[in-house]
Formats: C-alpha cells, structure tokens, sequence
C-alpha cells in the first residue's frame, strides 16, 4: 500500500547468472527523506549529524534523487542494488542498455579506498569492466579512484549526467 500510494519505493535487486547466491528481496527507500527523518526523531541537521542512521537516510536521499532525475527526463528507473550472500554490496545500479553504471553510497565526509570495495567486487563478479562507476559521499572533496568518480552531488555538478546518461 505505501509503494502504491508513493510513500516508499522499492528498489529490485540487480542479478545476472554469475553463480554466486544473490539477494533477490527488494529494498525500501521513502520518496521523501525528511518523512523519514522525521519518523525516526530527527528535528534538527545537528541530530542529523549524530543519529546512528545517518548512512541510511544519506543513502535515501541518494537513491529518491537518482529515481527522481531518471523521471523528470522521461527514462525508465532501471535502478538496482547488487548485494551478495557473503556480503558484497553496491548500494545502486543503474542500467542503460546493456550498460550498468555501480554507485557506492556513504555518508562518510573523508574518502577512504574501503568505500570504492563493493564496486571493484561487483566488477570481478560480473567478470567485466565498467564505463563509469561512481562513489557519491558526504565530503567535499571530488577526485577519481581507479577510473571511479568520487564526489558528493549536493555540492558538485555531474549527478545528472551520471544517473541519466545521455544515449549513445
């Protein structure tokens, strides 16, 4: 009821036939982050700051904006989550075609090489290299990682044109 009504969305696992155990259960995301925010207490960007579910509203606010952009320019969602048995996670993928584009998604304000390990897994997995990938975090420093954007989308451009590429 609350997907259909747009309260939440529910984002589908990405899998192909690469012969490890997948999760296939969607997860769900609030279309709007200070509904959830809300419900969880929060009432100011300090507690915000704090709140042991930062990662997770962070990571809401990502995923909402990226469906919201595929909308707005009349593309289908085609967002996913890959995340293994074992662990290995990338919190979104986004599919053009035959092209997959892995968004690792943290609410850290420093990088650290860790936050770019699920998609280097994701690519080994699928046993094939990206065109683009992205790490999108709370910092404000905007760098490449082995061929991988690093960036935080509320204060530098290029989320557009990451999440809705244009066709080639």
């Amino acid at each position: 009821m609350l997907a259909a009504s747009n309260v939440v969305f529910e984002l589908p696992p990405y899998f192909e036939n690469i012969g490890k155990r997948m999760i296939k259960s969607p997860k769900i995301y609030f279309i709007d982050a200070g509904l959830a925010a809300f419900l969880i207490g929060i009432r100011s960007a300090e507690q915000a700051a704090r709140d042991p579910l930062r990662g997770a509203l962070f990571e809401n606010l990502i995923v909402i904006e990226a469906l919201k952009q595929r909308l707005n320019r009349g593309r289908r969602p085609e967002l996913y989550f890959y995340r293994e048995a074992g662990g290995n996670e990338v919190d979104l993928v986004i599919r053009e075609g035959r092209s997959l584009t892995p968004i690792e998604i943290k609410s850290a304000e420093t990088f650290h090489p860790d936050l770019h390990k699920g998609i280097a897994r994701f690519w080994t997995a699928l046993g094939r290299q990206p065109e683009r990938s992205a790490v999108v975090y709370a910092g404000e420093q905007r760098l490449q990682f082995k061929g991988t954007e690093v960036f935080n989308p509320l204060i530098h451009d290029g989320f557009t044109e990451l999440v809705c590429p244009d066709p080639a």
